[in-house]
């Protein structure tokens, strides 16, 4: 089986990827889960793209939400699998699909709840996370996973992708039916740039929610 790499979304850390990929780990699979927050994204990208290089063959990579951007820049990667993810192209920053999606439907789309610092830092609204992210975990998956919540540079609205490796490289894009941290008109231009989709009713934290169902998909592409 081929290494796989798991690059968390934003607000998040590797620690919310543990089920997954201890059930990997415990199969055999070569499992890696960088710290891919609160940094530029070029310099995220370069981080990640040594991983990529000294793998011991190329990779599986899966970027959840805006690890989508991250492994956008990406080369060298057998196959993406972009779970409820960011799919870009390099200037196609969240405010251009805000503006997009605002201009095809006449309303701006409903943004996660996140509170603004005098720092330059975003937070996600504790209150309001589990419903925006967890809605379909179990009260334990969602505590924990509030617990692990981190801020982030507010640049992550105004940052694309130096890449576009979806356009060349093996794709699945999972959508999330029930998933209300990323409006359906975005996701629905995100998926259609890709080879293969999948929908699961679930939230936009399957991997939390489902990861019996993840774990499967991610083996049958490794």
């Amino acid at each position: 089986m081929r290494p796989l790499i798991i690059l968390h979304g934003s607000w998040h850390q590797p620690a919310h990827f543990d089920d997954v990929a201890e059930r990997l780990r415990r199969e055999g699979v070569d499992v890696t889960v960088p710290d891919v927050g609160a940094r530029p994204i070029a310099e995220i990208t370069r981080t990640v793209q040594e991983i990529v290089d000294s793998a011991s063959e190329p990779p599986v990579v899966l970027g959840h939400s805006y690890g989508g951007v991250i492994a956008s820049g990406l080369t060298g990667v057998s196959h993406l699998i972009l779970l409820a993810a960011i799919v870009s192209e390099p200037g196609e920053t969240a405010r251009y699909w805000i503006d997009r999606v605002t201009e095809e439907t006449g309303r701006e789309p409903k943004s996660l709840p996140l509170i603004f610092d005098d720092e330059g830092m975003t937070h996600l609204d504790r209150t309001a996370a589990r419903e925006a992210l967890y809605a379909d975990c179990s009260d334990a998956a969602a505590e924990r996973a509030i617990a692990l919540l981190r801020s982030e540079p507010v640049s992550i609205f105004t940052e694309s992708p130096i890449g576009a490796s979806w356009k060349d490289t093996p794709n699945t894009y999972v959508i999330c039916s029930e998933d209300r941290a990323l409006a359906p008109e975005m996701v629905a231009h995100f998926a259609a740039r890709c080879e293969t989709t999948v929908t699961w009713r679930a939230s936009h934290s399957p991997f939390l929610s489902r990861p019996v169902e993840l774990a499967t998909l991610i083996r049958e592409r490794l």
